[in-house]
């Protein structure tokens, strides 16, 4: 038996969209295909098509003009409707989105050189509540209603602004100023999450796409079976190995699970691993996977945006918290193939390593072309469109996966769905982002959250991953991580005196874990449903598997050191106190340590010993001085107080039980 598995998980199963009839499913294709040749041309700064890409807030207007009207076509009005035909008032909104975002297209420029945002005259300050209404309605369709909600009722924020209480008052604006600020000004709907996505995102989509499209998450998960397979626990690896590469490609949680997870998990199941063990493992490695170089999803490309600096050093800085929680995650699923003596598959039924690379060396190929460009170049805008053109240019040449007129096809239709739904959530969230601004709140929240704070900036960072994690159960991480960069960033950066990228990263990490937190643990939850599970239990496993991650980002905000930001004396030092910690703080939530044994030998003593190993691999871990109450030394002391004696005790209660048993047993 060879593994072979689907790489795509279903359209209905990811996103909700409805099968387009007729001649339907052209219009996103061609959609698709208009904005990559724009969006080179803008990039490239060909010239071609200057008369929407010469001017920045014209291109961005044309980038919402061609997709925010596909969200009626694509989405029906609620979800559970299975109609295949496009009702009558999704045509409708269709043509009204179209023609409103149309009239700021055709007069982008007036908008400049008038100050419309200011002044409108009366028929674009009725398309600018027009534009307003749609893009909240297109918000619910692609983005839920918690979502729309929020970004709905934080753009009517200005309208009230002064009549709310102290901490969240803020200068008032009429409706009319409201809706012209939304609509024409370059600190809301056209603020810094459409300005990345236009400037950056799209081009690494089209990547991920074609990457999977053309084969390329087949061949990592081939890969990964074929390296890891075989050990103890194999099936377990190979999902942290396949997720990685593919949550790197695919930016989400959920896709990352239904597409990895559907091989994975029957593999982990055959090889004596429960199920929602084998589920929980998926939750964690799609999760993380989200958080791994060189492509980090959308999240990342708005952060560099945000913080002005480039896409690389974003990329690179991650690269350290990424493998740590891999680490922490391969540590814990090793002991827990150590303690119940679970084998790999059988060699006879793994993929062939050399037949694999055989068929899909340029896969490798092509992403260090990428990595090449993105980090010695420094050739990121651009960098996605050579490596896509290389991938595909090679898939037709080579015989294994080459596109005939059907495939092209499916590439610019999932293309085309995954930039509608982006970009309108994108200009959703920037709604909220200018409710903050024209109001003068994004000024004054931070200092009202360190005067709660009581200037602490340990309890700056407890509130800002409480804030992120609560806001990432109701948000998508993108939206979750814009709203936290613009309200809670700024405090902790001034008031803890951290360093801009770690607190943003900090964020970042936090908004993820709702993924594989109860209650609503999605990620988890949808791993479940592959595996037969109960979502609860799979919930808290899975918590427990990704216990480093809760950790992880304490460490790089508490010393920048660890996302390679300092002298490399430094981060030399502190990886390896990370390091030591991970291991020791996975080996105790598993109850297994490699070259001690199995921790839980003695029912009473076991919980000691873990606790004591999991505080002291956090005492070795995080860094002293600072925000901390203790130093270096002091940390370090305090680590071996409790780790020596935990170790002592547990490996000698190990080698009693050992003696005790009998031989051969």
């Amino acid at each position: 038996m060879k593994f072979e598995a689907e790489t795509e998980p279903s359209k209905g199963q990811v996103s909700g969209v409805r099968d387009l009839p007729g001649l339907w499913p052209w219009l996103p294709r061609l959609v698709t295909l208009v904005l990559t040749l724009l969006t080179l041309d803008y990039v490239l700064n060909l010239g071609f098509f200057k008369l929407v890409t010469a001017l920045e807030s014209q291109f961005l207007y044309t980038v919402v003009a061609l997709m925010l009207p596909l969200v009626f076509i694509l989405w029906p009005i609620r979800t559970g409707i299975a109609s295949k035909r496009v009702p009558w008032y999704d045509v409708l909104l269709f043509l009204l989105a179209l023609a409103v975002c149309g009239y700021f297209v055709y007069n982008a420029e007036r908008i400049l050189d008038n100050g419309w945002e200011y002044a409108a005259p009366q028929t674009a300050m009725v398309m600018s509540f027009l534009l307003w209404a749609i893009v909240v309605e297109a918000v619910r369709r692609a983005g839920g209603w918690p979502l729309a909600l929020i970004c709905g009722l934080a753009s009517v924020y200005p309208i009230v602004a002064d009549k709310m209480p102290g901490p969240i008052q803020g200068f008032p604006s009429s409706p009319d100023q409201t809706a012209i600020y939304h609509a024409m000004s370059r600190e809301s709907m056209l603020g810094i999450p459409l300005q990345a996505f236009a400037n950056l995102v799209i081009g690494f989509l089209l990547f991920g796409v074609a990457l999977q499209k053309t084969g390329g998450g087949k061949f990592f998960i081939n890969l990964a079976f074929a390296l890891l397979g075989h050990v103890r626990g194999g099936p377990a690896k190979v999902s942290i190995f396949s997720s990685g590469l593919m949550g790197s490609m695919s930016g989400s949680v959920i896709t990352n699970v239904l597409t990895t997870g559907v091989l994975t998990i029957p593999a982990m199941r055959r090889v004596g691993i429960g199920r929602s063990y084998a589920a929980g493992v998926e939750a964690c490695a799609s999760t993380g996977g989200v958080l791994m170089p060189p492509v980090m999803g959308a999240t990342a490309f708005v952060m560099a945006s945000f913080l002005n600096i480039p896409y690389a050093t974003i990329a690179l800085a991650a690269v350290v918290p990424s493998l740590l929680f891999y680490l922490g995650l391969f540590v814990q699923i090793d002991a827990y193939a150590a303690k119940y003596q679970l084998k790999g598959l059988p060699q006879e039924e793994l993929p062939s390593l050399r037949q694999t690379l055989k068929e899909g060396w340029y896969f490798i190929f092509v992403f260090v072309l990428l990595i090449w460009m993105l980090f010695y170049l420094r050739r990121e805008a651009v960098a996605p469109f050579y490596a896509t053109a290389l991938l595909l240019v090679i898939n037709q040449i080579l015989p294994y996966h080459r596109w005939g007129w059907a495939e092209c096809k499916d590439f610019f239709s999932s293309a085309g769905k995954l930039f509608a739904e982006l970009i309108t959530i994108l200009a959703g969230v920037g709604l909220l982002v200018g409710a903050l601004s024209v109001t003068g709140l994004s000024g004054t929240i931070a200092n009202d959250l360190i005067y709660i704070a009581g200037g602490n900036p340990l309890v700056l960072l407890i509130m800002g991953a409480v804030t992120s994690f609560i806001l990432g159960i109701g948000m998508t991480v993108t939206a979750a991580y814009i709203f936290l960069a613009v309200a809670l960033a700024p405090a902790l950066v001034q008031g803890g005196g951290m360093n801009p990228l770690a607190v943003h990263l900090f964020i970042l990490y936090w908004g993820m874990l709702s993924f594989i937190t109860p209650p609503v643990a999605l990620g988890a939850f949808a791993a479940a449903t592959v595996a037969g599970a109960r979502p609860m239990e799979t919930g808290l496993k899975a918590m427990r598997l990704g216990s480093v991650i809760y950790f992880i980002p304490f460490l790089f905000v508490l010393n920048p050191a660890l996302i390679l930001q300092g002298q490399w004396q430094d981060v030399v030092i502190v990886l390896c106190q990370a390091l030591v910690g991970v291991v020791l703080i996975a080996g105790a939530m598993q109850g297994y340590l490699i070259g001690i044994g199995d921790l839980t030998v003695h029912r009473a003593l076991q919980w000691p010993i873990r606790v004591m190993l999991v505080i002291g691999g956090l005492a070795f871990a995080i860094p002293g001085g600072g925000a901390m109450p203790l130093d270096h030394g002091e940390l370090f002391i305090l680590s071996l107080a409790l780790t020596l004696p935990a170790l002592f005790v547990a490996w000698l209660l190990v080698r009693g039980d050992q003696r005790a048993r009998p031989h051969g047993a």
